[in-house]
């Protein structure tokens, strides 16, 4: 008797359904976005049904049962009660009640593919912005202390301005501090970035950043949330968040963390994920690097420049526009590149021919390569490109 009703249950869930067409596929997406329950329950249930959504999202009690057996999750004993009263059609009426809103699902082109790879994926993201801009390839995350130090600021701000123009994607919270600075940052170099956020698209958190929200928007940016309009900022909300800034990511940069923080949680994270952690170092006075140098005890590179980001990620990222001009260069840029009109020349060996620092020689090199117009050959010697 019991081989007989699993295998009616087992034939009810793999029953062929009439394919829905769009706008049904987004209703009951909507309407998913708008029951509470954690992120890895939905996730597990969407897997289940073989992601097809309204089948998700009609899950029976039995079924629900059976999910949570199968991936050894606590029932949700009032998850029917929630879904029940879920209104599809009202749902996706309210979720759209902003015209510049727009949905991003498991199902589309767009969506993020490193985030369909960790396990409590969210099936749908609201946006703002272009999703076209983003093509996923280079995405970095970025995470730090609300309350970051000018020094750590700079730093950051210094490294990412050696990605001008180039096809990376900055990805970051909109929080105070790292957050901001990693997005102006990027605003300020031609490069996208992405801000996922802990509430409903139409309540900018915190207030501060209401001109860096529509600047993102503006400027080559997308702006994402999980959660529906009128959502509001809850705390449990931005650890989930933070998922999801990691998950769309190939690699962390740490710049700035307590051992209890935000970004400690970004960073337990891209360990989960078997993403790559990487950390600013900074002064060891100085609490918020507390947590960064816990890290690097434990394993996480350190970073001091964009060559190191892009050691540590494999990547050869290029300037969007191919080759720059040798004329849009600056004094030191150009000293540096005529020293190496003549001959192929070592670190040192550039060092010996210039009265730069270390330190901007270092980014300056990586400015010329990203930029097409010199390259590292064995590893030791700088050529012209």
């Amino acid at each position: 008797m019991k081989l007989n009703k699993l295998k009616n249950q087992n034939m009810k869930k793999n029953k062929p359904e009439i394919e829905l067409n769009n706008q049904e596929k987004l209703k009951y997406y909507a309407a998913f976005s708008y029951i509470f329950a954690r992120p890895l329950l939905k996730a597990k249930i969407f897997e289940y049904f073989n992601y097809d959504i309204k089948r998700a999202f009609l899950i029976s009690e039995e079924e629900l049962m059976e999910v949570c057996a199968k991936y050894n999750l606590n029932y949700p004993k009032d998850y029917i009660i929630r879904r029940d009263i879920t209104d599809v059609d009202e749902c996706f009426k309210k979720a759209f009640l902003d015209e510049d809103v727009k949905i991003l699902t498991y199902e589309d082109e767009k969506y993020p593919p490193l985030l369909k790879e960790i396990p409590d994926f969210p099936l749908s993201l609201f946006y703002k912005g272009n999703i076209d801009l983003l093509d996923n390839q280079y995405n970095l995350a970025i995470v730090g202390s609300r309350n970051a130090s000018s020094e750590a600021c700079i730093t950051l701000d210094n490294i990412i301005s050696c990605f001008r123009k180039t096809n990376l994607t900055i990805v970051s919270g909109l929080a105070y501090g790292i957050d901001a600075q990693a997005h102006k940052s990027a605003i300020k170099n031609d490069i996208k970035t992405v801000a996922v956020v802990g509430s409903g698209l139409d309540i900018i958190y915190p207030k501060q950043n209401k001109n860096l929200f529509y600047d993102i928007i503006q400027k080559s940016g997308v702006v994402l949330s999980e959660y529906p309009l009128k959502t509001k900022p809850m705390p449990s909300n931005f650890p989930q968040r933070n998922r999801i800034v990691v998950g769309m990511s190939k690699g962390t940069l740490v710049a700035e963390a307590r051992l209890k923080s935000g970004a400690m949680i970004s960073a337990r994270l891209t360990l989960d994920y078997n993403r790559e952690l990487m950390c600013i170092p900074g002064n060891i006075l100085n609490p918020n690097t507390e947590g960064i140098y816990h890290l690097i005890k434990n394993g996480a590179s350190i970073t001091t420049g964009a060559q190191d980001i892009l050691n540590v990620l494999n990547w050869e990222i290029k300037a969007q526009d191919e080759k720059t001009s040798c004329d849009s260069l600056n004094d030191n840029q150009k000293e540096i590149y005529d020293i190496l009109s003549l001959e192929a020349k070592t670190f040192d060996e550039i060092m010996q021919k210039t009265n730069i620092d270390v330190a901007s020689v270092m980014v300056i090199l990586t400015e010329l390569e990203i930029q097409g117009l010199i390259k590292q050959a064995n590893n030791k010697y700088y050529k012209l490109g």
